[in-house]
């Protein structure tokens, strides 16, 4: 049995199919990325504008796939959400049919988290078909937001990690304070839905349930943000960083005091101005986005790696 030398050149050209075929997968990860905030943009036009039930069967709308004789613009917006969904679920496929087919040419880890990834815009599609069958059940709903941003989340992990980056190794307790952050406002994102998904804007009245719903989310802003101004300071504070580090902690400084602006306005209005409360939710998730992007970014600059895991 021969062993197969190869020679620099050999060598080379494998190296850089492997990168060409990184960034193909890179691209990918971020068209998701942005399809996916795009879809939380138009689920939540869909339920402030109280068109959930705009199609009142599912998959299909009116039982067509296109219900040109019905549709107006709270149709329209249901319509466009299920499309939106289903083209980034054919996409979660053929990112992992593509992850799986060249396995052998890319980090171990990719393939097994790509199947997480399309595990969860399976589940996604399930809890968007209960949302219409379950009449806008509110924990459905709150779960249905809760899925797109870990998805969205997963997609911006991913793309990170695929991102050609060396970083300073002078990341100090930033990845820590990060992942922390991250999941400090992930869960005031998932009470904001629950707000949303209960109007409990317009029914909180005295000390009703709908009330500690409220409550929740306005205290819940605290934490979240003090770990968030937390992480801008420390990097301000910290020499040497990578720029790219330094330009997500601007871009969180900036999403957070948008955030809150839009927060106040929206509560203060009681969501009648639908693109306020949009802005809000979109800005949230590009908020917990960056943070994900930042965090990602830190653990590898703290690992000193040239890629993620492998």
């Amino acid at each position: 049995m021969t062993n197969t030398v190869l020679n620099p050149a050999q060598t080379s050209q494998q190296a850089s199919g492997q990168i060409c075929l990184q960034e193909r997968i890179s691209r990918l990860v971020w068209k998701l990325a942005i399809a996916t905030l795009l879809l939380m943009a138009v689920g939540s036009a869909t339920r402030v504008m109280n068109a959930g039930l705009a199609c009142p069967d599912w998959p299909l709308c009116y039982g067509k796939l296109v219900p040109t004789a019905q549709m107006n613009f709270q149709v329209f917006l249901e319509w466009f959400h299920r499309l939106d969904a289903a083209l980034i679920g054919f996409g979660a496929i053929y990112l992992t049919g593509l992850c799986w087919w060249y396995r052998q040419e890319l980090p171990r880890w990719l393939p097994w988290v790509s199947i997480f990834a399309l595990g969860l815009i399976v589940f996604q599609g399930a809890l968007g078909g209960l949302t219409v069958t379950e009449l806008l059940r509110f924990d459905i709903v709150t779960a249905h937001l809760g899925t797109a941003l870990m998805f969205f989340c997963t997609l911006v992990a991913i793309g990170c990690c695929l991102v050609p980056y060396q970083g300073t190794g002078n990341v100090s307790r930033l990845p820590w304070f990060g992942l922390v952050t991250v999941l400090l406002v992930y869960l005031q994102s998932l009470l904001g839905g629950l707000v949303a998904s209960r109007w409990a804007v317009h029914q909180c009245f005295g000390a009703a349930q709908l009330c500690r719903v409220m409550n929740s989310h306005i205290l819940g802003v605290i934490p979240a943000t003090v770990a968030a101004l937390i992480v801008v300071v420390l990097i301000r504070r910290t020499s040497a960083l990578h720029p790219w580090l330094r330009r997500l902690g601007n871009g969180i400084g900036v999403c957070l005091l948008a955030q809150i602006a839009l927060g106040i306005a929206t509560f203060r209005l009681h969501l009648q101005v639908e693109l306020l409360t949009v802005s809000h939710q979109v800005l949230g998730a590009a908020l917990l986005g960056t943070l994900v992007a930042l965090t990602t970014l830190s653990w590898r600059d703290r690992l000193q790696l040239s890629n993620c895991p492998r």
